[in-house]
């Protein structure tokens, strides 16, 4: 009994495997390759039926269609705040994602999740209440950049691995994510423009490190300045203390002149203290870093509490005079649940899906 081929899964190949299959199945090639790829890519559609390279090749365009495998999950909420926009995605499964778009001065920066919910247990985070559910796979995770581009009309330049979940425990997932985003004759979003957070993940690090992208940022969830309160707050760091995690970092490739972003969480009474600025710029300063300061996002039922204004402005000075490039980060997006920690738990409020935003920056 012939056993049926598995599905082409164009938002998990880059155009070089989408040309190898292609060529390996129906012995075809790069022509054809690239006429799937202006269809999706440029053009925004997805029935490729009537692209122009296929309506002397009916056969073979039937064929393909059935072969090809093309999910894309709905956006089922959007709910809007000064500028920033964060969509809520529907899985197959019926489990839900979000994802956020961040306006910057020039251009545009989508936040992307890379699984449901998370294991890594941060406490005070949203998204790490939920407990891990799954991982999302290429599809999932490249789906997300494409619907922000095609469904919402938003010119996306930058990529942050940042929304739920923690990105280097689906590492396979998000490295051919990556690829099939860079893509120039498909996204083309460069390495230089993407950004891959971590709470921690040493292991995820070296293997990151391995593949020598200098172009890729990494970015850090730190949040502390020693190892007790890293402990108290982020539970990997009883795996990975920050002894461990200093050691892969400064073996991490780094391009000229680049950096690795610090993300440092301010909390009140927690990590603020001159003490605490002190102690991060020396465990800092061997290593070529910028650190986001990120004012702590109140969620509740936390025993924890979002510092002062005075008090972020005083940290970031001491961090300055300490000769650590620092800046604040922006806390948009707190009363739509749309901030650093905070995905996971949409509120009511949204737009009305008929009436969607077309962004023209």
């Amino acid at each position: 009994m012939e056993t049926k081929s598995p599905p082409i899964k164009i938002f998990e190949l880059t155009f070089s495997e989408l040309t190898s299959e292609l060529k390996n199945r129906y012995d075809k090639g790069a022509y054809y390759a690239a006429a799937i790829f202006r269809e999706i890519y440029v053009n925004g559609n997805t029935h490729i039926s009537k692209a122009p390279a296929f309506l002397r090749s009916e056969t073979f365009c039937r064929q393909l269609c059935q072969d090809l495998e093309i999910n894309l999950n709905p956006i089922t909420e959007i709910i809007e705040e000064e500028g920033l926009t964060k969509f809520v995605t529907e899985l197959k499964d019926g489990f839900k994602i979000e994802s956020v778009i961040v306006p910057m001065a020039t251009h545009y920066t989508l936040c992307i999740s890379t699984q449901v919910g998370c294991k890594m247990g941060c406490r005070f985070c949203e998204t790490a209440r939920h407990g891990f559910l799954r991982n999302l796979s290429v599809e999932e995770i490249v789906g997300q950049l494409y619907m922000a581009k095609f469904r919402l009309g938003v010119r996306v330049r930058n990529v942050v691995f940042m929304g739920m979940g923690e990105p280097l425990d689906n590492y396979d997932n998000v490295v051919q994510a990556v690829r099939v985003m860079e893509d120039q004759r498909g996204m083309d979003i460069p390495k230089r423009y993407v950004s891959i957070s971590t709470s921690g993940r040493v292991d995820g690090i070296r293997k990151l490190a391995a593949l020598n992208w200098p172009q890729l940022n990494l970015a850090v969830s730190l949040n502390a300045p020693n190892d007790r309160i890293r402990s108290k707050i982020m539970p990997i760091n009883n795996i990975y203390p920050m002894g461990k995690l200093h050691e892969a970092l400064l073996d991490f490739p780094i391009k000229n002149n680049g950096a690795i972003y610090i993300e440092y969480v301010l909390i009140k009474h927690l990590n603020d203290r001159r003490e605490h600025a002190r102690q991060l710029a020396d465990y800092l300063k061997p290593l070529k870093v910028k650190v986001n300061l990120i004012p702590y996002n109140p969620l509740a039922d936390l025993p924890f509490e979002a510092p002062d204004e005075k008090d972020v402005s005083q940290f970031l000075d001491w961090l300055v005079e300490e000769k650590i490039f620092v800046r604040k980060r922006s806390s948009k997006g707190h009363n739509i649940l749309a901030g650093c920690g905070m995905l996971g738990k949409t509120p009511h409020r949204t737009t009305n899906l008929n009436d969607l935003t077309i962004f023209d920056g």
